[in-house]
């Protein structure tokens, strides 16, 4: 039996009691440990667990991202707010703790409607709840989905304002250049003729890179294992997370942190009934984040269907925020 084939037949096993995401994380959890390099798709890092650590490295002395780009937007909300004009409707996409889309919903005119996207339905209804009793006049829909995906939104409201997209974090950063692509094109396509605002991270120093990626406190380590973690809560794998260990460095020609789990030993493990041996030093690949110069990032938008507008950077060039305008 070929390994697509198990990873079928586990998934459908699973379907009878799982959700539709334990059953996705399953089916993708098996095809990258039966592939060389092994290699996962990061939205899975985003259970509850997950999720709750990476708002715990947002606060971390060492990672510059967040903390950055919150400066860029509390100094040029009033810019951003103009461009987007009155009664428009904003759409987060991997909308997280909501913390960033405060800024803007308050230097904006008249918000029609906030549609905040994540696959972590669980952490989003709850963030969604405070937001919707902080901001009590605003109408708040919050999607379950996975945004790299097929999905649908929300039917625009009468006499609102033009849809603007809202993608912080330099997520973007997560994909392939293809795959940057194609959820641009995919954004353009949903917000047809409004806008997209995206935070793109700069390339810099590389120690800074690798301060930001491993933390002294270790948060980012116990972010990545968490998904070895998961996978033992939801698919009663046995991954020993004692003997991995957290791996990030930052590839200069791909201009793009690697973060791996390294085994520390030859191991075996096994989930959803099949077996699979780690050599040691053997990696699982969890995550990429893309680092872009201005340029790079605007020459993606053009490729993708966008028409480039204002750039916003702080005064040390680490991080940048795009307005970019969709087609109609």
């Amino acid at each position: 039996m070929t390994l697509a084939l198990a990873s079928r037949r586990a998934t459908d096993a699973l379907s009878e009691e799982r959700p539709e995401p334990v059953r996705d994380f399953a089916s993708d959890l098996l095809a990258a440990l039966g592939t060389t390099p092994r290699s996962i798709a990061p939205k899975y890092f985003y259970d509850r667990d997950g999720s709750k650590l990476f708002d715990q490295i947002c606060d971390l002395p060492e990672y510059y991202p967040t903390r950055t780009e919150l400066q860029i937007l509390k100094d040029r909300a009033g810019e951003i707010a103009a461009h987007m004009g009155p009664n428009a409707e904003l759409v987060e996409f991997g909308a997280g703790s909501l913390t960033k889309v405060r800024l803007l919903l308050d230097a904006m005119q008249s918000p029609k409607r906030y549609i905040p996207i994540d696959i972590s339905g669980e952490h989003l209804e709850s963030a969604a709840s405070v937001l919707k009793a902080d901001y009590p006049l605003l109408q708040v829909k919050p999607v379950v989905a996975d945004y790299t995906q097929a999905f649908m939104l929300p039917a625009a409201l009468p006499d609102s304002g033009q849809r603007v997209g809202f993608f912080p974090g330099s997520t973007i950063g997560n994909f392939t250049p293809p795959e940057a692509v194609q959820f641009l094109r995919m954004a353009a396509t949903v917000l047809h003729g409004g806008a997209l605002l995206v935070g793109a991270d700069l390339v810099k120093d590389p120690t800074v890179l690798h301060a930001a990626y491993s933390d002294a406190q270790g948060v980012t380590a116990a972010f990545n294992l968490n998904l070895l973690a998961r996978a033992n809560r939801e698919l009663g794998a046995d991954f020993d997370l004692a003997q991995f260990a957290h791996s990030a460095f930052y590839n200069a020609p791909l201009k793009r942190i690697e973060m791996h789990l390294m085994s520390r030993v030859r191991q075996v493990v096994h989930v959803c009934g099949w077996r699979f041996t780690f050599e040691e030093g053997e990696t699982l690949h969890t995550e990429n984040s893309h680092k872009f110069t201005v340029d790079g990032l605007r020459a993606l938008a053009i490729q993708a269907g966008f028409t480039p507008g204002p750039v916003w950077t702080d005064a040390q060039q680490l991080f940048s925020v795009h307005w970019l305008n969709a087609p109609k």
